[in-house]
């Protein structure tokens, strides 16, 4: 009988949290990723990517821009090369990220610190972050690691 009290006694302080160290107490998760984003406010698959990086540990700053060549002059100006620029634009670290790149990517990117400007999905491409469609299988894609000189390379293929 006693062994049932000793148990019910620990079990009871494990629950409350008694039993737990105290900087197990004091955790508080980890801080959110500051980017900032350049979209237009009326599309909707920037809208959903936004979205979708907030869940996954982004802190987006959006930036509506409503004029569709101040955005194109501010991608220019962020060096995003013509050939690979998509809907919206997110600058993160000191880094650059076009379109709709994977939150698994992009952390691994400031994880890594490549020589590059940044990281571009370029286009619209079905079965990316914000591009999904319900029912319809996602598009097999490049994520290309890209220089201000247009250069790239590819970094990962989903």
């Amino acid at each position: 009988m006693t062994d049932r009290r000793r148990f019910l006694a620990l079990a009871g302080l494990a629950a409350t949290g008694m039993l737990l160290p105290r900087g197990l107490l004091a955790w508080t998760p980890p801080a959110k990723i500051p980017m900032t984003v350049y979209k237009s406010p009326s599309c909707g698959c920037c809208h959903s990517w936004v979205e979708y990086v907030t869940a996954n540990g982004f802190a987006p700053k959006v930036v509506d821009v409503t004029d569709g060549a101040r955005l194109e002059e501010i991608k220019t100006s962020s060096g995003i090369p013509m050939a690979l620029r998509s809907c919206h634009l997110a600058l993160v670290g000191t880094y650059a990220v076009e379109g709709h790149v994977p939150t698994g990517l992009i952390t691994r990117m400031l994880r890594e610190k490549p020589q590059a400007r940044g990281l571009t999905v370029p286009g619209m491409v079905m079965g990316t972050p914000g591009m999904e469609s319900p029912g319809s299988p996602p598009a097999h894609y490049d994520v290309l690691l890209f220089q201000r000189d247009g250069t790239s390379r590819v970094y990962a293929s989903r």
